[in-house]
């Protein structure tokens, strides 16, 4: 795949981009070491300060990166805006709050006293460069929730972009140089996919976290596995959008849409699979396929454009043969929406409702990337229950239920990162955010995540 930025919503390549040569990247490796070898040292005041400066350049930017994310890979530029915005409260968050989700931790005394100490603590140091291999989808936040906790925990890091969002990638390499991190703080690597080993193989890299394909994970997970290298991977996902008869109808069916169409449908975090208790089936159904029906889909440099175009031919093509399977194998349209004629030779995929789902379609094992959901219909709660975990993957949740009994059951048995309960899955700074099964390990954000690429270093003195 060539390094370019090229139109999804007209197909034009609009700048294409040589990869670097072997010399460069090694140089960029050797700027790493050098810079991690001083920066580790540099105190949280210094940390934060430089974070808190990028997050101020990054609003005054708001408006140019947000265009250029949405001519990048699609997304309605309302939620290219509200994607840099989220970036810059991260950035804050962890400048404001490393210090003490880093700080020293200490035993109680008995125990000091028990393992034959007079002081023992547990102090969190950064492991050196962390190599970044980050998707399209979110280019800008995806990037920003692993910097932002890296940095400001002392590591440096190399950035391996999607190969359809090189300006971005650039971007974000130009923001850490100026807001004043040393300039081998954060590095963008432009480079082919088939380069990514080389590079996690050298010693001078001490880990990698990843945010993609499944395949992609598994094979950055080979490399640093045989190289004995700690990753954090947030892989694909297939969420559950579970409504039993206690929920508000209206407001599940509401939020139903925008939790399938956010990002044109394309998010690991997406709801996918709509799961409805029979005795409400048929009042979501139609509220739901009515809100989707009616989508503006256009041009999604437009303020009332709510679907763009998908980000690249591939995943129209991935998608649409998901879809006739299940066509195919007896799925019913419950509804498709036409894409207006006059918008070009861009990636558009209609927003379609699929009823009638069986095992045997790919659709209900494989994750569809767009905007395209399943309804099933669920018989009781246990019902509910094994439709919901029966997906290989496992990253978060959607549970619309008021009754605490309900509520707990899911927490006890659904198969998933995160539960949302009567709302819709998002990411926040304070909270853990990733999977489990097929959807990876690790996790980013919060604590959890600003201590996945640290050292817990026992210190004990007699």
């Amino acid at each position: 795949m060539a390094i370019a930025t090229v139109n999804p919503a007209t197909g034009q390549t609009l700048r294409t981009f040589e990869p670097y040569t072997a010399p460069a990247v090694e140089q960029r490796l050797a700027r790493a070491e050098q810079t991690f070898a001083q920066y580790r040292l540099t105190d949280f005041a210094r940390r934060g300060e430089l974070m808190h400066r990028a997050a101020e350049l990054l609003d005054a930017d708001q408006e140019t990166i947000a265009r250029l994310m949405t001519t990048e890979m699609g997304k309605p530029l309302t939620a290219a805006r509200a994607e840099a915005a989220k970036c810059a409260k991260a950035m804050r968050w962890y400048a404001d709050r490393a210090p003490a989700l880093l700080a020293d931790e200490h035993p109680a005394p008995t125990d000091v006293t028990d393992a034959g100490a007079s002081r023992a603590l547990v102090r969190y140091r950064p492991l050196g460069v962390v190599l970044a291999v980050m998707p399209w989808n979110f280019p800008l936040w995806q990037v920003i929730r692993f910097a932002a906790p890296a940095l400001m925990a002392g590591n440096v890091g190399l950035l391996k972009h999607a190969s359809n969002v090189p300006q971005t990638a650039l971007y974000l390499e130009d923001l850490f140089r100026g807001a004043g991190f040393p300039d081998g703080c954060f590095q963008t690597l432009l480079i082919p996919s088939a380069t990514v080993s080389d590079v996690l193989r050298d010693p001078r890299v001490a880990a990698a976290t990843l945010t993609g394909s499944e395949g992609a994970g598994r094979s950055v997970a080979a490399v640093a596995g045989d190289e004995v290298k700690k990753t954090v991977l947030e892989l694909g996902g297939s969420d559950p959008f579970v409504v039993l008869p206690s929920a508000d109808v209206a407001a599940a069916a509401r939020t139903a849409v925008t939790a399938r169409v956010q990002n044109n449908g394309q998010s690991c975090i997406a709801a996918k699979r709509f799961i409805v208790h029979e005795q409400v089936y048929e009042e979501f159904r139609a509220a739901f396929v009515q809100r989707m029906a009616a989508l503006r889909i256009g041009d999604p440099l437009q303020e009332s454009t709510e679907v763009g175009p998908l980000a690249t031919a591939q995943g129209r093509e991935d998608l649409g043969e998901l879809v006739a399977d299940a066509l195919d194998l007896g799925a019913r349209v419950e509804c498709e929406v036409a894409v207006p004629a006059g918008l070009g030779e861009g990636w558009w995929y209609p927003p379609t409702v699929l009823s009638g789902i069986t095992e045997q379609m790919r659709i209900h094992r494989e994750e569809a990337f767009g905007p395209v959901a399943t309804l099933y219909r669920a018989e009781s709660l246990d019902h509910a229950v094994e439709l919901a975990n029966d997906s290989p993957f496992g990253l978060s949740s959607n549970v619309w239920t008021t009754e605490p009994a309900e509520q707990e059951r899911f927490v006890r048995d659904i198969q998933a990162g995160g539960i949302f309960f009567n709302g819709m899955t998002a990411s926040h700074p304070a909270l853990p955010f990733g999977g489990v099964r097929r959807s990876g390990y690790g996790r980013e954000l919060s604590g959890h995540g600003i201590r996945e690429f640290c050292n817990a270093t026992t210190v004990w003195v007699a």
